[in-house]
């Protein structure tokens, strides 16, 4: 198994404004060796989205990573970024003969 390189952004406050109103933006953070793998896909009812989608990722964290993940989002492939679903959390390295440890769905709705 091969694993990829992907994105994760998250959100910083990175100054204020003239009016000392918090300045927000995403903050990219590169990572390798990430598994990727497509998640189910899913049309979304055309009473909510006319032609939508969702697009979703499973992707596995390598060791030792165990930043949390929680309201950030992710680039798979140069793609759009797809919000991360809940609060990952890793396995124990014990259980986790491989190189990967933390699983992560991510996605994304189109349309």
């Amino acid at each position: 198994m091969k694993g990829e390189k992907i994105v994760v952004e998250r959100k910083q406050t990175i100054g204020e404004d003239a009016h000392n109103v918090p300045i927000v933006d995403w903050v990219p953070e590169t990572v390798e060796n990430v598994l990727v793998a497509p998640g189910a896909r899913a049309d979304i009812p055309d009473v909510d989205r006319p032609a939508g989608t969702v697009v979703a990722w499973n992707l596995h964290f390598p060791k030792p990573y165990a930043k949390s993940l929680r309201g950030a989002r992710i680039r798979v492939r140069g793609g759009k970024p797809c919000k991360v679903i809940g609060d990952p959390q890793p396995y124990t390295a014990e259980n986790t003969p491989t190189e990967w440890w933390m699983p992560v769905e991510v996605d994304r709705a189109d349309g």
